[in-house]
């Protein structure tokens, strides 16, 4: 239909997409580049900051590097962060390397498509800054989505306190592999965090892609703690070793210790140890991608199923 092909010129590729995608699938590879050095990164960089977009990862690639981002099928490049070593940030619990991403481009879509896609999405943020959750200046949310070109899986996070039980979406998440530590990062304006810091304990529920609805429902408890656990509209069983409240139905249930924790521009970054790990379902899991991503896999008939 015509309309299908004139709708990128007029109105932007979605930020986001949900998606289904198998865990552990490895469809696009990362590798941090540096001085005639690469090195995979895959299961080795997470998000630890979104104002100002900050990467760790436990590879030192000293004061600049590039991040690329490859897909694994054919080996065609899909994206790069320029990265610049950020020396003020250090975790004591292991050697880290914190990098502000300085600039990105991706190749998902072709020119003018692509610098055309930017500016409508920029337009579009710009215009609705005030209900814009990420806050963040368009040309960060850029290379942001740039970052989510390996896809990223969202869990659902449980907190149990005295005082305190809660359980929100995160999608800021993922194994520094090298160090051995699984990372969180999440805006320090969550009702939760102090408590996090205090307790050092939570447990990270995987979920399946049929969630999608009922877990972004969640999202509200960023703010305010569900008032009724009986209430929750996914049923609820104790984790293994903590007995935290975890989703029933969830792919598998990881409860972790935390042992560090830092302030970073707009989010608080958690490191933890894995406590446990219980897998109870096969399928499929809730992840993110960029819209742009998304778009690219489906010109090659390779479209992620959305979720």
């Amino acid at each position: 239909m015509w309309k299908d092909r004139i709708r990128p010129f007029v109105r932007p590729l979605p930020q986001w997409s949900a998606v289904s995608v198998a865990p552990a699938s490895r469809v696009v590879t990362a590798t941090l580049c540096w001085d005639g050095h690469r090195e995979d990164v895959t299961a080795d960089h997470t998000v630890a900051s979104l104002n100002p977009v900050t990467i760790v990862s436990s590879v030192d690639a000293g004061a600049r590097a590039v991040l690329e981002y490859r897909d694994s099928a054919t080996g065609k490049i899909l994206g790069a962060l320029h990265l610049v070593y950020e020396p003020s940030l250090a975790a004591e619990v292991a050697p880290l390397a914190f990098y502000r991403v300085e600039a990105g481009e991706h190749h998902c879509l072709a020119w003018p498509l692509r610098p055309w896609n930017a500016w409508l999405q920029n337009r579009s943020m710009a215009k609705h800054a005030a209900s814009n959750h990420l806050n963040m200046p368009p040309a960060a949310a850029q290379q942001l989505m740039i970052a989510y070109l390996c896809p990223r899986p969202v869990v659902l996070v449980s907190v149990d306190a005295p005082g305190h039980r809660n359980i929100f979406p995160m999608d800021l998440i993922g194994p520094l592999e090298r160090s051995g530590l699984y990372s969180l990062a999440l805006r320090s304006s969550n009702v939760s965090e102090p408590v996090m810091r205090e307790v050092r304990r939570v447990a990270l529920s995987h979920i399946p892609a049929a969630m999608k609805g009922l877990v972004y429902k969640l999202a509200a408890h960023h703010k305010q703690p569900p008032q009724d656990w009986n209430a929750l509209p996914l049923p609820v069983r104790p984790s293994k070793e903590f007995a935290i409240p975890t989703v029933a139905g969830a792919l598998r249930v990881q409860e972790l210790i935390i042992v560090h924790s830092q302030v970073i521009g707009s989010h608080t970054f958690f490191l933890a140890r894995t406590a446990s790990s219980e897998e109870r379902e096969e399928g499929a899991q809730l992840h993110h991608t960029a819209g742009f991503h998304q778009a690219y896999r489906r010109r090659r008939h390779e479209a992620f199923p959305e979720a």
